[in-house]
């Protein structure tokens, strides 16, 4: 038996201390509301659901699963036992009933992936297991699981076949530029998604500094000597609020193509989540259980992405937001604003503003 219960087999190896389990716990509990909401429009972009059900019925899992069985080491009693406890730990944990089969692949990438359609598949590299310690492996293995939980699996198996095998799906009815905007809507979705699987994998490893430490070795590398953990959410708080409205369009572009948010906005929306009432509570026994997600009402679900976007536009520090909230709130001279907050762009300088109570002169 593990310190929480939780019956090991085959070795005695075990968590180095208790971890309060969460029976019944729904994925609603973490997943954060902008993921929700970003699946929401996923699934109700046009085409969406003919790319569905289209690639349901052509993606060859069982080749996929082929390939890991055939070309990767999967973990066990016998083979990677530490990560075999890990897994079957967060299952314990999260209280996910069939444990993922879970494979080691040849990869200096760090990496870690939740995949398939029928049933869900954890893969992580070598690349990322040689670069975390214990307990930051723990929170990446509970972050797959959470991914698992959520139901994750599917959709990130289409946007890996789209992406990766684009030239096989090319026949598809709706032409490459519709196929791009389910590739864009799917990383759009999947970048918000890993902001839940982090909460995951903080409830897993309840060890938010271990958690911190993860995301920045996957930033920088294995130099932990190097680096301090509050030096690097302060390049969060500077990325979110540095720059003008130049620097809020270079941001969306940044990070268009990328299918995971960047690790310092990571770090930060995790710390602000562990900070949270919210997560207080979850750890207290107070969360939404699995048995009652059939009653969940979508309108709730609706009103509280919108709250959460409402208050992240309110709060932001980002220039573009600001402009957002002063437009909102009824403040005009859109035109002037605009000008100002691109000083810079084309090098010219801002005409001075005359003061309301100066009559123009006649060469005006």
């Amino acid at each position: 038996m593990s310190d929480d219960g939780h019956e090991q087999s085959g070795h005695e190896s075990s968590p180095s201390r208790r971890r309060t389990r969460f029976p019944g716990i729904s994925s609603r509990a973490y997943e954060h509301p902008a993921d929700r909401s970003a699946l929401v429009a996923l699934r109700k972009l046009s085409g969406f659901d003919t790319v569905f059900k289209a690639l349901s019925g052509l993606l060859p899992e069982r080749s996929l699963r082929l390939l890991f069985l055939s070309d990767s080491v999967r973990v066990s009693d016998e083979q990677f036992a530490h990560l075999n406890d890990m897994l079957r730990d967060a299952c314990y944990i999260l209280d996910l009933q069939k444990v993922p089969p879970m494979y080691v692949t040849q990869d200096p990438q760090p990496n870690a992936m939740c995949i398939g359609l029928d049933e869900p598949i954890i893969v992580v590299t070598t690349g990322l297991i040689e670069l975390l310690d214990e307990e930051e492996m723990r929170a990446v293995v509970g972050h797959e699981v959470g991914h698992a939980l959520s139901g994750h699996s599917v959709y990130r198996t289409i946007l890996l076949f789209l992406t990766s095998l684009a030239l096989r799906v090319a026949w598809i009815p709706l032409g490459n530029i519709a196929i791009m905007a389910v590739v864009t809507a799917l990383r759009e979705w999947f970048r918000k998604s890993e902001l839940s699987a982090d909460r995951a994998g903080l409830l897993v490893g309840q060890d938010l500094r271990a958690s911190m430490r993860g995301l920045m070795k996957i930033a920088g590398g294995n130099h932990l000597h190097e680096m301090n953990v509050d030096a690097f959410l302060k390049q969060a708080e500077e990325y979110e609020a540095g720059g003008d409205l130049r620097d809020s369009v270079l941001k969306i572009l940044n990070v268009l193509p990328r299918s995971h948010p960047f690790t310092t906005v990571r770090a930060a929306e995790l710390k602000k989540w562990a900070q949270s009432r919210d997560y207080q509570r979850i750890m207290d026994g107070h969360y939404p259980r699995r048995s009652e997600d059939k009653d969940t009402s979508v309108t709730d679900s609706f009103r509280e992405s919108a709250s959460h976007y409402a208050g992240h536009v309110k709060s932001s520090k980002d220039p573009l937001m600001k402009l957002v909230t002063d437009l909102a709130g009824g403040a005009g001279d859109l035109g002037g604003r605009v000008r100002r907050g691109f000083d810079g762009f084309t090098g010219s300088a801002p005409p001075k503003e005359r003061p309301a109570d100066t009559p123009p002169r006649e060469d005006d």
